[in-house]
């Protein structure tokens, strides 16, 4: 007789607004990946993860990031997530809008490729989460229009390929922005000796 129990969200410590969005958009029982990050990543924890495009590691870190922020005031960004490409920026955005409905979490994309003036404007929105590249988050903190200091979650998504693209140093500026009191998760599909250097500056 098979006795294992598969978890859904509620078991994970999900809550019952955000289990109804993932219903809706057809998420019921969590993967592999979502099981082990969403827990200590809902406690504030430092997660790093080693997931592959497609295993859901994009709801393993967004559904604890609208989790906590649904807890905090609202005005200001209060998480960041990089990624590599303007493309993953916008799947990422897409799940936030899909999952954060009934909690009233927004976010907005700064990318490169991408007219400045309207993502200031998508800045003055005020959203909870900003979804960013590298080289454009740095063109907007120096110019005023970002300041990273009211952070308290980081995410580096796929951050082996933001290591491999050359982003390194536009990291570390970023790091160095961003308050040390925060809570930082690392997903990447390999774990090289550059990216643990990285993730330990990072936590």
């Amino acid at each position: 007789m098979n006795t294992s129990v598969q978890l859904d969200f509620h078991a994970l410590g999900v809550s019952e607004p955000l289990v109804q969005d993932l219903a809706k958009a057809g998420l019921s029982i969590p993967t592999p990946i979502q099981a082990q990050a969403i827990p200590p990543a809902l406690t504030g924890r430092d997660v790093i993860g080693c997931a592959q495009t497609g295993t859901g590691k994009t709801a393993a870190f967004v559904i604890p990031i609208m989790e906590r922020l649904a807890r905090l005031p609202k005005g200001e960004p209060q998480a960041l997530i990089l990624v590599p490409t303007r493309e993953l920026a916008l799947q990422i955005l897409t799940t936030i809008d899909t999952l954060g409905c009934r909690l009233g979490i927004s976010a907005t994309v700064i990318v490169g490729g991408a007219d400045m003036q309207a993502q200031v404007r998508g800045l003055r929105q005020r959203p909870d989460i900003l979804v960013a590249t590298p080289g454009r988050l740095l063109d907007h903190m120096w110019n005023g229009t970002v300041n990273l200091l009211p952070m308290k979650i980081l995410v580096l998504d796929e951050a082996d390929r933001m290591l491999d693209m050359g982003f390194a140093p536009q990291i570390n500026q970023i790091l160095h922005a961003l308050p040390e009191a925060r809570q930082t998760l690392l997903f990447s599909a390999t774990l090289p000796s550059d990216l643990t250097q990285l993730a330990q500056a990072s936590v």
